[in-house]
């Protein structure tokens, strides 16, 4: 399934969350699982499946910032609860779907990004994720496409790089994963001139080291319509 031509096809700015995971997956990208459901009924036995606690999102074509607007449910923990979450995602205007998502523990968090600068082309973002993201911005740059040793000297650059290591009682971090990752972002730069940014914020390190993107948003370029001259009438040849 082609994401973006379809996406742009049916008018929209961005791919939804479940979307843009399902696109970036097909890069390597780790994400969560989750699934996609329209009613309180699926939404629950969703959940189940997956297995408690979960996440429950509310999903639309224009539903960007979903924290912000009261559009995310964390740490549910049985079918109740679900199906009242669902109820009141569903009323939040835009909402026309909800994404059911594994609740990921994890005590660190990154963000990756991509961004297209208007003379260097795609660039690619790594740096501390979550809240932190713009209150310390710890980050790092490159243009694409990268290499793993690109990525590796990304990741050397940010001053939070000591939690890599051991923390909390988890495991290290892997950095050749999110280096991957690094490396997926920029070939999606190259390949597709229609994505105009990815933002994976955040991206959380499981206890046993492996990153997850619980979180993608994929905005994509607007097309300028091209304004047709009116066609003149034919002159008939006397």
């Amino acid at each position: 399934m082609n994401f973006i031509k379809d996406a742009l096809e049916r008018g929209q700015s961005a791919l939804n969350e479940y979307e843009a995971k399902r696109f970036l997956s097909g890069f390597g990208v780790p994400v969560t699982r989750e699934t996609l459901v329209y009613n309180t009924k699926a939404a629950a036995a969703e959940a189940a499946e997956i297995g408690f606690p979960v996440v429950l999102k509310a999903s639309g074509a224009n539903l960007f910032h979903k924290t912000e607007i009261g559009g995310v449910a964390l740490n549910l923990k049985n079918e109740k609860e679900v199906r009242d979450e669902s109820r009141r995602l569903l009323e939040i205007e835009g909402c026309e779907a909800l994404l059911v998502q594994e609740m990921v523990k994890g005590e660190r968090e990154f963000a990756c990004g991509l961004t297209r600068h208007e003379h260097f082309g795609p660039c690619v973002m790594f740096g501390l994720g979550g809240i932190f993201t713009e209150v310390f911005e710890d980050i790092s740059f490159r243009m694409a496409p990268l290499t793993l040793g690109d990525a590796r000297e990304m990741m050397e650059e940010v001053r939070s790089k000591k939690i890599f290591g051991p923390f909390r009682g988890e495991q290290a971090a892997d950095t050749e994963s999110l280096a991957r990752i690094l490396v997926a972002l920029g070939e999606i730069g190259m390949q597709y001139e229609d994505v105009e940014q990815i933002d994976l914020n955040p991206i959380k390190i499981r206890s046993n080291g492996q990153p997850v993107a619980v979180d993608a948003l994929v905005l994509l370029k607007k097309k300028e319509k091209i304004e047709m001259p009116p066609k003149k009438p034919l002159e008939r040849k006397r």
